[in-house]
């Protein structure tokens, strides 16, 4: 098979696809592998680096595109790239589909075969791709906020780990998942005083088992998500339905009421955001401000930090990614149900549920299409 890997144009993205470790092992499979000159610059891999693995360097996208079989990239595919896929070409990425209408549209009228990282989910309800972008995104959550909680950056001059005499800042996560657990961790370790908010219970009290009295955990219902954050100077949003448009757990009206000058770091606005206000920023111009409360709600948070996070998402994507290449993408997903629930459009259907819920579009199984 011919992998393609082109360079990624979304603004301010700097991650890439593929390492050159991970082209050397498709190399090592049988496959060629085509980079886009200066795919890696940003997550600092030279071509020279890529070109000693294994890989052909081609002078433009698309080059790459025209002659690969399957499209590795990282974010989902701009207008201009939609462009350039055909029908039968596989595309291996994150989509996030479910608040974006026009993608979806513009996926299914290309006739390829649409694998998004985000809905791989294995037996036990985790999502292994989108794991490590998650954890990088929370503990990132956590560093942004302090940043901008910094009076030269709009917020309330807060220090998040407060001095002797002078209490810490109040943080509030909503959703204690890999996200959440991971912007607490940073946040605590910054020494701030965390709240986790979850529905599971069983979730917060493993989160209890394992940090004890140095966090608080909170049932998310609506009374208490209007008590935390009403007192927070903080409010990390990390909830996630996998696939599917995020809820509002914080409404407009709730925005008042709120500090002044309090900041909102949402990293579920890939997924539509779990604050009402928020929408995608990006790095160029990531916040603004709401009846007095700073957001940020950049969509590709893990593009600031482009080596560490390159490097994770390719120790994960490379599994799957091998067995498309090897099997091909029919026998791959028949043989493994969590690469399977990745199929999100296939030759013109949406084939993941809640996408087409999102959308008012037919579902089509994917077991339909493929038997």
């Amino acid at each position: 098979m011919i992998v393609g890997v082109p360079k990624e144009i979304k603004n301010n993205e700097f991650r890439v696809g593929l390492t050159p470790g991970g082209v050397r092992e498709f190399v090592a499979h049988g496959h060629s592998v085509l980079v886009e000159n200066g795919a890696g610059d940003g997550s600092s891999f030279t071509d020279g680096e890529y070109a000693g693995a294994g890989a052909e360097m081609v002078a433009s996208a698309d080059a790459v595109f025209l002659r690969s079989d399957m499209i590795v990239k990282v974010k989902e595919p701009q207008p201009v790239e939609i462009e350039k896929l055909r029908s039968g070409q596989i595309l291996y990425t994150y989509l996030h589909l479910a608040p974006d209408y026009e993608q979806t549209v513009g996926l299914m009228g290309s006739g390829a075969i649409c694998i998004a990282y985000e809905t791989v989910e294995l037996p036990n309800h985790t999502l292994p791709l989108l794991a490590p972008m998650s954890e990088v995104a929370g503990r990132m959550a956590a560093q942004v906020g302090a940043t901008y909680l910094q009076k030269p950056f709009g917020g309330r001059g807060v220090l998040m780990g407060g001095t002797p005499g002078v209490v810490p800042a109040q943080v509030v996560v909503l959703g204690g998942g890999v996200v959440g657990t991971n912007a607490a961790y940073v946040a605590m370790g910054m020494g701030a005083h965390v709240t986790v908010m979850d529905v599971n219970i069983d979730r917060l009290r493993y989160l209890d088992e394992i940090w004890g009295n140095r966090i608080r955990t909170s049932y998310s219902s609506k009374h208490n998500i209007e008590e935390a954050v009403f007192a927070a100077d903080l409010v990390i949003g990390a909830v996630l339905l996998p696939g599917a448009k995020t809820p509002w757990l914080v409404t407009r009206d709730m925005l008042p009421s709120m500090k002044r000058a309090s900041v909102i770091v949402d990293v579920s606005v890939d997924q539509g955001g779990c604050i009402e206000t928020t929408h995608a920023t990006t790095h160029a111009d990531p916040t603004y401000v709401v009846d007095g409360v700073l957001h940020y709600g950049v969509a590709n948070m893990p593009g600031a930090v482009p080596n560490t996070s390159t490097l994770a998402l390719t120790n994960a994507t490379l599994r799957y990614g091998l067995a498309i290449a090897d099997k091909g993408w029919k026998v791959a997903v028949s043989d493994d149900p969590a690469l399977a629930k990745g199929v999100n459009v296939l030759e013109g259907k949406v084939t993941y549920e809640p996408v087409a819920a999102a959308h008012g579009i037919d579902y089509t199984p994917l077991a339909s299409l493929i038997s």
